[in-house]
């Protein structure tokens, strides 16, 4: 486990998945049909738990510039600056629910609220950053 930084807020574009897990791939697949090109752009993923104890997804991608996100039919939001835990998991499409095991090991670390937000970030191909914010945000 390691602290990342993040320095500034970061702006996204954003599509919600229709359902979890199984409607990921579908909104990554729709994100990429919006934004087919997206190098130099970091890729994310956010989750929440909803009030029916269920989560709620959005693949995510960096604006290049302010508004981007509606002039391409997404939702912006902002990825708030600030402190995060995190692990990496490495060939995660060999095994995806990996991703769930870091997240729970994640939140159950001291000074992580239990019901924050989830953040991948996409390093390449085969690694996935999994994080939590430490402390409000």
């Amino acid at each position: 486990m390691k602290t990342y930084t993040i320095d500034q807020d970061i702006r996204l574009g954003c599509i919600a998945a229709e359902t979890f897990p199984d409607g990921v791939k579908q909104a990554f697949e729709r994100l990429h049909s919006r934004v087919p090109n997206p190098t130099g752009r970091r890729l994310f993923g956010l989750s929440w738990p909803d009030e029916k104890d269920s989560m709620l997804y959005k693949a995510a991608v960096e604006e290049r510039h302010p508004g981007e996100a509606e002039k391409l039919g997404m939702e912006p939001y902002v990825l708030p600056k600030g402190e995060y835990l995190g692990l990496d998991v490495h060939d995660f499409m060999k095994d995806i629910p990996a991703i769930g095991r870091a997240f729970r090991q994640l939140l159950d670390m001291p000074g992580v609220d239990p019901n924050s937000m989830g953040v991948e970030e996409y390093i390449s191909a085969t690694t996935v950053r999994c994080m939590v914010p430490i402390g409000p945000i």
